[in-house]
């Protein structure tokens, strides 16, 4: 069995990478359409929904390194000459189609890819290579044009399939050749070369040049939503001796095995420091209505995690000192209806009036009573590392 393409047929790399590709894009397209109506209004729901398509992300990125084989092999291969060159308008169509086709089974795979890295939350690949992408920044806007740019991909993607399935029952139904026979065994009739035109490539190009472009078009006028960042941080005005200029409060949690990074913005901060004595005290209120975890945002803000409806506020009120060296803000997390011990040992950097804090913690979600319906680490991990940096100004 030859491996390499003949005028007459397929090698068999090729005719592997062809059903392998095949069978990978109807199992994602089949994923895709039955998550598009698939309820999310329970946790279970939820947690079901993410993990298939978790499993729709990964044959999705499989599909794009498949058929990225397949096109570079193919590339490097004879092309088998066409059964009907005399047909000029039928072989024209057909060429046309294939190389849709194989920029659909790019671009579809690699703009969803995108799309994925760009946010943060729901549905990981299953994979142990991380989530992000070189120079794909996390972006709200960056996710919509390419989600934009995916759901296009994959409608030429379904047409292309059905073009190119309904072209091969053609030939192996009405015309009885030897189409499908040169895919399925390698092995067909020789018939005569034929001038190779680029007409189809190039129509096909074109077509995909200004689908992108609209794609990339309608998706940077997509209505945006609301911006959340972490720099966000408020600073009110207290009984403190110091004022915060600008900080981050952001917290990690890990979903079905992933970290998914998430952020408060308006919340402020009471602090009274005194150096000579390395003691103080500090107040942190922080509006829930600010919280943000990519993806799942509405998620986590539901009875079932923060509970934002029942419980709009979160506060941290401890004492500082200094313990064996390291500075500790001791006291009490006020969450969810929950108060909670927490040490926060944290790092101070003083020039002048100026000061540089940066902290981390750990916290369990189960000692707030949220996710009861996720009893073990399987969908949502039970660590919550909380990690704080800001600027602040002495008064």
């Amino acid at each position: 069995m030859p491996l390499h393409n003949s005028p007459s047929g397929y090698g068999s790399v090729l005719r592997m990478l062809h059903w392998l590709t095949a069978l990978l894009i109807l199992a994602a397209i089949g994923l895709g359409l039955y998550l598009e109506d698939q309820p999310t209004t329970t946790d279970a729901e939820v947690a079901r929904v993410a993990a298939l398509f978790s499993l729709h992300k990964t044959i999705g990125v499989t599909v794009f390194f498949v058929a990225l084989a397949r096109i570079l092999w193919a590339m490097r291969q004879v092309r088998p000459r066409a059964l009907h060159p005399e047909r000029r308008l039928e072989t024209f169509a057909a060429e046309a189609v294939h190389v849709a086709l194989y920029g659909a089974m790019l671009a579809m795979p690699l703009s969803g890819w995108i799309a994925h890295a760009a946010t943060t939350g729901f549905a990981p690949i299953l994979w142990p290579f991380g989530q992000s992408l070189p120079f794909v920044p996390k972006s709200e806007a960056v996710a919509g044009i390419f989600s934009t740019l995916h759901g296009i991909a994959s409608k030429i993607l379904i047409v292309s399939l059905i073009l190119h399935v309904a072209g091969a029952l053609k030939h192996a139904l009405i015309d009885r050749d030897a189409t499908l026979v040169r895919m399925i065994s390698g092995s067909g009739p020789l018939p005569p070369d034929a001038p190779h035109r680029h007409g189809p490539a190039l129509l096909a190009l074109a077509v995909w040049a200004l689908v992108i472009t609209g794609g990339l078009v309608i998706g940077a006028n997509r209505p945006a939503e609301p911006a959340v960042t972490p720099e966000a941080a408020a600073a009110e005005p207290g009984a403190g001796n110091w004022a915060v200029e600008s900080g981050t409060l952001t917290f990690t949690v890990r979903q079905m095995g992933a970290e998914v990074q998430g952020s408060f913005t308006g919340w402020s901060a009471d602090i009274t420091y005194d150096e000579a004595s390395r003691s103080g005290a500090v107040r942190v209120t922080m509006p829930l209505s600010g919280m943000s975890l990519g993806a799942v945002t509405q998620q986590a803000a539901g009875a079932e995690f923060f509970d934002v409806a029942a419980h709009p506020d979160a506060t941290f009120t401890a004492d500082i000192a200094d313990k064996a060296g390291q500075l500790v803000a001791s006291g009490t997390l006020s969450l969810r209806g929950k108060d909670v011990p927490v040490e926060l040992p944290f790092d101070l950097a003083l020039e002048g009036d100026r000061a540089t804090m940066t902290g981390k913690v750990n916290l369990d979600r189960r000692g707030f009573g949220m996710g009861p319906s996720y009893p073990d680490e399987t969908t949502v991990g039970f660590a919550v590392i909380v990690d704080v940096n800001l600027n602040a100004l002495r008064k």
